[in-house]
């Protein structure tokens, strides 16, 4: 449920994991303040194409808006889907599947908020990881996944994320970052921007993480310096399953993610509860 005023907002969330019956449960109780509200979702619907479908068509049909970027679940081939594809044509369905729904993706053009706080652009990014979050100590992508390996906390991406046709994972990373670089370069100068990525921008958010290895699967340093590159009002992500607000440089980084019910049943705020980024609140900072 969105709570927070009168009048347009843009709100946020992530990780839904909706495979689990009471986060489904979750995004059956979502609802706008109002007819027109926006709502970004980034990343972690789900890992079955037809549970994606069934959240955004939900959520569309409630939102004046929805926006959606992929996380690594829906991009996994995973032996529960029916849907096989891999890679590129795996993510070029999902974009399908949301155009049929009127959901935006990162291949449609950035959509302008206009509401309170705009004008801004709100960017759905897809990015991915490339391995260069490493652990303490490790120099290379290879001894960052041996002390991985070493500890066991491996992310299941090594299993059931396919970069096909690319190489590998990082080499999709870095087709992706070169485009959207492109894209972004192309909005006009000095509009404020909201990037909305299942994967943080800059490294600091996965300093919290109790099994700091497995940042490696967490984003990449070629985006280290975005938030200050490009005029970002608010930077949107997921992925960590740390809800939370952070500032880097002075921009405020927002975590979205709901997580697991094993992780949000230990907390003290209720479960589901969208993230208003616009109108901002106060600045804990000010």
């Amino acid at each position: 449920m969105a709570t927070g005023g009168d009048g347009p907002q843009l709100w946020a969330i992530s990780d839904l994991h909706i495979g689990y019956a009471e986060n489904r449960d979750l995004v059956e109780g979502m609802r706008p303040g109002s007819d027109e509200d926006w709502l970004l979702v980034a990343g972690d619907v789900a890992e079955t194409v037809e549970d994606v479908r069934w959240a955004l068509k939900t959520l569309a049909g409630r939102f004046a808006r929805v926006i959606w970027t992929p996380g690594n679940h829906e991009l996994w081939t995973h032996p529960s889907d029916a849907v096989t594809l891999r890679g590129v044509a795996r993510y070029d369905h999902l974009v399908e599947q949301c155009r049929d729904l009127g959901v935006l993706t990162p291949e449609d053009p950035y959509p302008v908020w206009e509401g309170p706080g705009g004008p801004v652009a709100v960017a759905p990014l897809f990015l991915l990881y490339d391995y260069s979050f490493l652990p303490p100590g490790c120099t290379t992508k290879e001894e960052g996944l041996e002390y991985a390996y070493g500890t066991g906390v491996v992310c299941t991406d090594e299993r059931l994320l396919h970069p096909d046709p690319y190489p590998t994972r990082e080499d999709w990373c870095r087709a992706r970052v070169a485009e959207t670089e492109r894209r972004l370069a192309e909005l006009p100068e000095g509009l404020p921007l909201i990037p909305v990525t299942h994967w943080p921008l800059h490294r600091h958010p996965t300093e919290v993480l109790r099994y700091p290895e497995f940042a490696m699967w967490c984003g990449t340093v070629l985006t280290d310096d975005w938030h200050r590159a490009y005029p970002v009002r608010t930077m949107v992500y997921g992925h960590l399953h740390i809800p939370r607000t952070t500032w880097q440089d002075g921009v405020r980084f927002e975590e979205v993610s709901v997580g697991y019910p094993r992780e949000w049943r230990e907390r003290p705020v209720p479960p589901g509860r969208l993230r208003r980024i616009l109108p901002e609140m106060a600045d804990p900072q000010g």
